[in-house]
């Protein structure tokens, strides 16, 4: 069965390459939110298997949309990836320490974005 997965990000063109590559090299359904709020109520409806998470967003950023799916019984479950540009290793420590399930660094290959998040939640 294929894989659902969120991402939210306030940019359209990430939106749009992220889409492109995990349909393209996976054949897995990808849904799309444009700010932590939108993500968090789309997380609750569509239930994805995973969410890809922007950490630079205005109004809310990915630090605290994270918590806020944490927060809540119907997504705390769900594994999250933070996408970011920042990989300074005192940032990756304060990533780790939220329990996010990993980190993937902008730019990134779309193509290789399947294979990386197998690797990060040990799919098969």
């Amino acid at each position: 069965m294929a894989k659902r997965i969120l991402i939210i990000d306030d940019e359209e063109t990430i939106q749009t390459v992220v889409r492109f590559g995990i349909r393209l090299a996976a054949g897995w359904e990808v849904i799309t939110a444009s700010s932590g709020s939108t993500g968090i109520a789309t997380a609750q409806a569509e239930r994805p298997d995973v969410i890809l998470l922007d950490v630079m967003m205005p109004e809310m950023d990915g630090i605290s949309t994270f918590k806020i799916l944490q927060s809540h019984p119907e997504t705390e479950q769900i594994p999250v990836i933070l996408l970011t540009a920042k990989a300074q290793a005192a940032e990756q420590r304060q990533f780790d320490e939220l329990g996010v399930s990993g980190v993937i660094t902008k730019p990134f290959n779309s193509l290789n974005l399947p294979e990386q998040i197998t690797k990060l939640l040990y799919w098969q």
